[in-house]
């Protein structure tokens, strides 16, 4: 019979620990202020400026990066058209008259050039469109700043 009596003074004890522990932790973090006010998100105006002036910049980075780049496509373009033809016209040389292969190379040097065009033509309008989500997106965080 002891034995129970000291168990349900130790099961009493126990509980009495673990509120007190619990109420304390509670006044704690009520204490400490962390879960009632949260300022953390709020900026401050300094930061919003801050924040759309670098916007601002990245934007005009993406422009002229978009512009470098699409420059870059237009020189390999015309470098591989030029390199077709000096290719064709070096088979044109090493042929005599109107042969074949002479026709082959023409024809080959025509469809190089123009792969080359269309080539070029969709890497750059892949670049405008990367450039254009780029800019919506960082649009959209500017309007959430100035909002």
């Amino acid at each position: 019979m002891k034995s129970s009596f000291l168990n349900q003074g130790f099961q009493v004890a126990k509980r009495l620990i673990a509120s007190t522990l619990a109420c304390l932790a509670i006044a704690t973090l009520v204490w400490q202020g962390n879960f009632l006010v949260d300022n953390s998100a709020i900026a401050l105006p300094q930061q919003v400026i801050l924040a759309a002036s670098n916007l601002d910049k990245a934007q005009n980075k993406a422009q002229n990066d978009a512009e470098s780049t699409k420059g870059f496509v237009r020189d390999v373009k015309n470098k591989v058209q030029e390199t077709a033809r000096k290719n064709a016209d070096r088979v044109d040389d090493a042929t005599d008259g109107s042969n074949f292969l002479e026709r082959k190379a023409q024809r080959d040097a025509g469809r190089v050039q123009q792969r080359a065009e269309q080539d070029a033509a969709r890497t750059q309008e892949a670049i405008d469109d990367t450039k254009n989500v780029f800019e919506r997106a960082v649009d959209g965080v500017k309007d959430a700043f100035t909002d």
